[in-house]
């Protein structure tokens, strides 16, 4: 998009754009998504910016009307599997909050420098910009949804200091954080207590059409008892599960029907510095990031999908919770998954209704399995052999996942799609799916919905 294409997106109050770029108004200070109800200013005082960050590091405020912290993420990310599109990812799952700017490079094969760089250039804001952005968006929900002291928010979020906490709130908000937990209203201090033992509620937004129903059938179709459930009536239903976090476990509970572009979301933390990672993992989940308009246009112009693409827009392709838990899924099925939880998984201190365990990890199942596929393919994952987190080389992960035993193309592919999150992977190899592309994993979608 050019800089005349925005300005018409902006003027039209278009949320299909939101989250793809933001714009700020030098006459006022502010920054926004592209949807804000606010009067369109002139184009002369416009500046458009490709992330919150880099609005923020050029000293514009988030506008209290839109809040454009709270907005999806930019597909592109998904689709993307150079060094900038896994930089991203990572950085969203918390790598710079827990191991740094070395850490992350480190983790993508560069330099740190070499990172910096190709960040600032693309995106107008570095890595620690970038996870500065997010610490920040963390830290406003704790404070509008939990009655946690300011001193816990400040450390949960991922700041170093007390100090640091406060500078950037009042650098991006232009309030105190008090004054910011105010805005939550008067209610806000009880159910906050509350929200510390029930779980911290939470909007995951997602742009565009959402085929919630499709993507609850699907998981409900592959619960794992133990970690997974999924409870309530079609159209109603909650699913839940448990997770393993950096810092300690959760259990996240998503609902089904919604009252607006978002999902309702409740989690509950062992540990809150764990609290971006678990959103993050949830929004690859449901993939909340997708970009249903660009999909649907896409796969509409096939003939063989056109009228399924139509009679189900926002079809999404659901990711993983966890990318190591899929493979070995992947690999054993449900049934065998279940036998792995009971005997191996890590039992919960309190079960929660018919969660009682967190997945075993990889390196439990490596020392007692004694399946050799199995074996083999969660000690590569223990060791490192092969990575299947936020920013790993989509590419480099299926050559290795295919040398193991058990694993062939489908399998693979399967754990491609979904594990790692990449939108354009067709698993069954259908002939004519090149027009698809980059949106086959959707296609893929659309057809499995069509098979009887």
């Amino acid at each position: 998009m050019d800089e005349t294409t925005r300005y018409e997106a902006v003027s039209s109050r278009d949320a299909r754009f939101d989250g793809e770029f933001f714009f700020a108004v030098e006459t006022t200070g502010i920054y926004c998504r592209p949807s804000c109800p606010a009067v369109t200013p002139k184009r002369k005082n416009v500046r458009f910016f490709p992330t919150a960050a880099a609005a923020q590091g050029h000293g514009f405020r988030a506008c209290r009307r839109c809040r454009p912290d709270a907005v999806p993420g930019s597909a592109e990310w998904n689709v993307r599997a150079d060094v900038v599109g896994r930089a991203v990812r990572l950085i969203g799952d918390g790598v710079v909050d827990r191991e740094g700017v070395p850490g992350l490079a480190h983790r993508l094969g560069y330099s740190a420098r070499q990172v910096q760089r190709q960040l600032n250039a693309e995106l107008g804001a570095g890595p620690v910009a970038l996870a500065r952005a997010q610490r920040a968006h963390t830290a406003r929900v704790l404070l509008q949804t939990t009655g946690l002291p300011v001193t816990e928010i400040a450390f949960a979020s991922g700041f170093a200091s007390v100090r640091q906490f406060n500078e950037t709130i009042r650098r991006i908000y232009a309030r105190t954080p008090s004054a910011l937990r105010a805005e939550a209203g008067a209610g806000a201090g009880a159910a906050g207590r509350a929200a510390h033992t029930t779980g911290i509620p939470l909007r995951l937004a997602h742009r565009g059409p959402y085929a919630a129903r499709e993507t609850f059938d699907l998981l409900a179709g592959e619960v794992v008892g133990g970690v997974e459930e999924v409870v309530g009536k079609r159209g109603a239903r909650t699913y839940r599960r448990t997770l393993r976090l950096p810092y300690g476990t959760a259990v996240v509970a998503v609902d089904e029907r919604s009252a607006g572009p978002w999902l309702d979301a409740r989690i509950h933390l062992t540990d809150l510095r764990d609290l971006t990672t678990a959103v993050q993992r949830l929004r690859r989940l449901f993939d909340l990031d997708a970009d249903p308009y660009a999909v649907d246009e896409r796969l509409g112009a096939d003939p063989r999908l056109a009228a399924h693409v139509a009679a189900r827009p926002g079809l999404r392709s659901p990711g993983t919770a966890d990318p190591e838990e899929f493979a070995v899924r992947a690999l054993v099925g449900a049934a065998e998954a279940k036998r792995l939880v009971e005997a191996y998984g890590k039992v919960l201190d309190v079960p929660s209704g018919g969660l009682t365990h967190v997945f075993p990890e990889p390196g439990t199942l490596a020392g007692a399995v004694e399946d050799p596929a199995l074996r083999a393919l969660t000690g590569v994952l223990a060791d490192g052999g092969v990575r299947l987190d936020a920013g790993a080389d989509r590419d480099e992960a299926e050559r290795a996942l295919l040398r193991l035993p058990g694993i062939g193309p489908g399998t693979a592919a399967l754990i491609r799609m979904r594990a790692l999150g990449d939108p354009d992977v067709d698993p069954g190899g259908g002939p004519g799916t090149e027009a698809w592309r980059p949106w086959r994993s959707y296609g893929a979608r659309h057809l499995e919905l069509l098979m009887p």
